[in-house]
């Protein structure tokens, strides 16, 4: 995920390291912000959480916590705007080249909301 987009939605959200989970970025944030989080991610609507242990770069072992779908349908693929912010936050955290080229790979398709596409990706000033 791309730092302006947690930010926009938890001002909180500090880059704490990549980790080794597929590549993945862990953000840290305020405890009391976390029901916003949990909003925005759909848990309880589709999405659930769950604790795991994750080792950072320089070999410390920490505790997060990620959001998973609760059904996956295989037949629908993302809206352009959301591969975006993944791919600028992959970027952004110099995750290695062949998984930006997987997530480069991915079939996405046009928001039928235009509006709702000029907002998502309104946060990095160019369209």
């Amino acid at each position: 995920m791309s730092t302006p987009r947690i930010k926009h939605r938890i001002e909180s959200a500090t880059v704490i390291s990549t980790a080794r989970l597929y590549e993945h970025v862990v953000f840290e944030i305020l405890a009391r912000e976390k029901h916003i989080l949990d909003r925005y991610e759909g848990l309880g609507s589709g999405y659930n959480e769950k604790q795991l242990s994750i080792i950072l770069p320089h070999g410390e072992s920490v505790s997060a916590t990620t959001y998973y779908a609760t059904h996956i349908d295989a037949s629908l693929s993302p809206y352009h705007w959301y591969k975006e912010h993944v791919l600028r936050g992959a970027r952004e955290h110099a995750l290695p080249a062949e998984y930006i080229a997987a997530i480069e790979a991915i079939a996405s398709v046009p928001d039928p909301d235009q509006d709702n596409h000029v907002k998502e990706l309104s946060i990095y000033s160019v369209l």
